[in-house]
């Protein structure tokens, strides 16, 4: 299954979609938003410079926030096995393309850093194709994971860049 297939497969989101990304969005900055201040070391507050509010190394929740959340997106029409916040870690379960039903993948995305980064982000792709009505592990082209990793880096920049517009 390559990523294209992977990306076409995935459920069409409507205004729905966009009106809850836009309100997890608009909750993130809430909490981010009480991270703006921070004790001095007397311990008077001080504000933070402007060009920290949108750093690419969000944390608040264990990880860099950006990848986390693109990551999340990527993955979202997949069904999700385990996930971690702190850990960095994004597993899902088998999934089949209806349009493919003989081929079924897995993914495991590692978020390694807290800055974002290309080499903070690691997918790891399983895949097995049915035989004689019995699964069997096949090779994933290294292609498909390449491109996964590219989608989740473009999306967390983006979110980066709406971050600082704002």
């Amino acid at each position: 299954m390559t990523a294209s297939q992977i990306r076409d497969a995935a459920p069409r989101r409507g205004a729905g979609h966009r009106a809850l990304t836009i309100a997890g969005l608009s909750l993130a900055a809430l909490a981010l938003s009480g991270c703006l201040l921070h004790r001095g070391h007397r311990g008077q507050a001080r504000a933070r410079p402007q060009q920290e509010l949108a750093a690419s190394n969000v944390t608040a929740i264990g990880v860099n926030a950006y990848l986390w959340r693109a990551s999340l997106d990527a993955l979202s029409f997949m069904p999700l096995v385990q996930t971690d916040s702190a850990g960095g870690v994004i597993v899902t379960d088998w999934y089949a393309n209806p349009q493919n039903p003989g081929e079924r993948m897995k993914l495991t995305v590692s978020i390694l850093d807290r800055d974002l980064r290309a080499d903070a982000l690691r997918v790891a792709a399983s895949r097995q194709v049915a035989q004689n009505g019995v699964w069997v592990d096949a090779p994933v082209q290294a292609a498909t994971v390449q491109k996964l990793e590219d989608v989740i880096l473009t999306k967390a920049r983006d979110l980066r860049r709406s971050a600082i517009k704002q």
